[in-house]
């Protein structure tokens, strides 16, 4: 996949990737989740923020 360059492309990236984190952050029942539930969010903040520093990296450059 074409690495995203554009600044305007890369916040779009972040704003739906965050989206989709809140959608399953708002979706996870308190009472049932699992370790493992919550470990997947972390890692999907962990990716998130991964992409980010990835993106601040190209602006330096």
């Amino acid at each position: 996949m074409k690495p995203i360059t554009n600044k305007e492309q890369q916040v779009t990236y972040l704003k739906e990737r965050l989206e989709i984190f809140l959608e399953v952050l708002d979706a996870i029942d308190p009472e049932t989740t699992e370790i493992e539930d919550i470990d997947r969010l972390i890692q999907m903040m962990d990716d998130l923020e991964e992409k980010m520093d990835q993106f601040q990296s190209r602006e330096e450059k």
